[in-house]
Formats: structure tokens, sequence, C-alpha cells
């Protein structure tokens, strides 16, 4: 109990930069790497056909009973939903049709929205941007847990609790965080969403809306593929920020694992985040990574060391530029 940390144990200044000055020195010596920063047409293909699959599996479950519409849910839907919002992630940074054509870019990511069941891909994009801009910052980076969440979940059975729950955190964290006023685009995203959700109940039946709904908010919670989640930034090792995965879900989930290849280079799409890391290896293999995202939702449960507050929190100097 007594080595349980606080929110001060985790507050830096912001003055570091360690992905904007590892990026400017692999870039210098790697030139190269600029080739990488070009869109992924293959993300298309692949976000239509996980459409598409859904949309089949709405089908298939709307007889079922409901202990196996539950199972499907879970044990299938679940892993295309987390896929799919880690799709809409890669859309968010323009990689399915470049970084000239971001209105594209903007409506294809409502398409990859539908079978998640909840207008998501254009708010996702403004406030992820702001993550990317600044990482850690106090009140502009709604990745970064409320002092309610370091404080409350604190221990196994509330960290456990808070792990289940991690999808609705991330829906209304930043309505107590950092609030925007409402853009057009996400007016367009959520009337296109409830549109759909309504035909799939009216078409199919309330068993094939519930398995959409039961889908994302299972995938986003405890999940395997939710691992992510908590190795991407939460500090197991003093000093390191920012961890990378290289365990076979990268295969799932579009290399989001590669996470300090992808905030070192975030317009490079993550097929080509392992050909960074091969490029640039030494600066690289010498930082601390995962292998199994299941042992980092274990070991975030049962640590006593391990909360909430445990991400770097830095305070910013100067202006701020929101999306």
């Amino acid at each position: 109990m007594g080595n349980r940390v606080s929110r001060e144990d985790f507050e830096w200044v912001y003055t570091d930069q360690p992905h904007a000055t590892r990026r400017q020195e692999i870039l210098a010596k790697y030139p190269e790497i600029k080739s990488l920063m070009k869109p992924d047409s293959n993300l298309i293909w692949i976000v239509i056909l996980m459409v598409l699959t859904q949309s089949v599996a709405f089908y298939l479950v709307k007889d079922l009973d409901w202990k196996w519409v539950l199972f499907w849910a879970y044990a299938f839907g679940s892993c295309i939903n987390h896929s799919t919002t880690l799709a809409i992630h890669e859309v968010s940074h323009n990689s399915a049709f470049g970084q000239c054509k971001p209105m594209w870019n903007r409506w294809f990511g409502i398409f990859a929205n539908l079978p998640i069941g909840v207008p998501y891909s254009i708010s996702f994009k403004r406030y992820h941007m702001d993550h990317h801009r600044y990482l850690g910052g106090d009140g502009v980076d709604v990745d970064i847990p409320t002092d309610f969440e370091g404080w409350f979940f604190c221990t196994t059975f509330r960290k456990f609790i808070w792990v289940i729950l991690q999808p609705l955190f991330y829906a209304f964290r930043p309505l107590f965080i950092n609030p925007k006023p409402i853009s057009y685009l996400e007016i367009i995203n959520t009337v296109i969403q409830i549109t759909f959700d309504v035909a799939i109940y009216y078409v199919l039946g309330i068993k094939s809306l519930v398995y959409m709904l039961a889908a994302t908010l299972l995938g986003l919670g405890l999940h395997p593929i939710s691992g992510h989640f908590i190795a991407e930034h939460y500090m197991f090792l003093k000093g390191h920020e920012t961890y990378s995965y290289y365990g076979p879900l990268n295969l799932l989930t579009f290399n989001v694992g590669y996470h300090n290849e992808h905030h070192d280079f975030p317009n490079i799409p993550g097929k080509s985040l392992p050909l960074v890391r091969k490029i640039a290896a030494e600066y690289y293999e010498s930082l601390p990574h995962y292998n199994s995202w299941i042992k980092v939702l274990y070991d975030f449960v049962t640590d006593d060391t391990i909360s909430p507050y445990s991400r770097v929190k830095r305070h910013q100097k100067g202006s701020v530029v929101l999306e």
C-alpha cells in the first residue's frame, strides 16, 4: 500500500520532446525514411472488408439465442470492432488517401465507423491530433486519465473494473478535460451513425443491434487487444514514457504496437512502421518494449505501484493550437 503512486510522481515540466528529438536525428541519418511517408491504399480495401464482414455478422446473429449473441460479440465481433477503431486511427492520420485529400479521409472514417455503433471517428481525429502535438499535456491530451481515475482506481479490484470500463472513460473524459465546440462533421458523423443503427434495428432486430454495441464495449474493455491502451504510455519504468509492442496482435491492429515508431513518424502508415524500426534499428532496439498485451493488462491490475496516475503529465508552456 505504501508504494502506491501519486500524481506528483509523474508530473514533468513540458520541456522534453523525446519523439521530436529522435525523429530529427533519424531523418538526418536515414533520409530515405521520408519515402515511407505516403498513403496506404491497402487500408481502404481492408476497411471495406471489415465493414462488410460485420454486416454479414449482424445478419447471422439476428435469430440466435441471447447467450450466443453475446458469445459471438466477444469472440468475434470485439476483434473486428477494435481493429476497426485502429483503422480509424490510421485514417485520422490521413493514411488512406494521403495528406492532400483530408476530406476524403474524414468521409472514409465516417464509413469505417458504421459497425462500431457509436459516432466516434471525427471526434477521435480532433482529440488525437492534440495527443500527438502535446503528448501528456495537462488539460490538452485527453488520453491522460483524470485525477479522479487515478485516485479512485488504485486497488487491484478497482483497476480491474477500470479496465472493463475503459471505453466509457475514453468517451466521456474529453468532456471534463478539454471540451470543444461541436463541429459540423461531428454532427454529420452522428446523424449517419444513428441512421445506420436504426436501420439495423428495423431490418435485422434488436439482437443485431446489441451484438454491434456489445462487440464495441467488450472489444475496447477487458480484451487482449485492449492491452495497447495501457502499453503505449503507462510508465512501468521510470524515464520511459512510450513503449512499443512487437507481438502477433500487431497483425490485427495495423501495427499500432510500434508506438515509439508511430510517435516519431505519425505520418507513416502502420504497415511501414516495422521498416522504420529495421532501418533505424540502433534507435529502437535499446528501448524497453513488450511482447504480450495480456501480460501488460495483468501487471497493471496486480501491481500496486502502477495506476491510472502512472502517466507523464506535462505542464504546457506557451500557446496551444488545438485541432
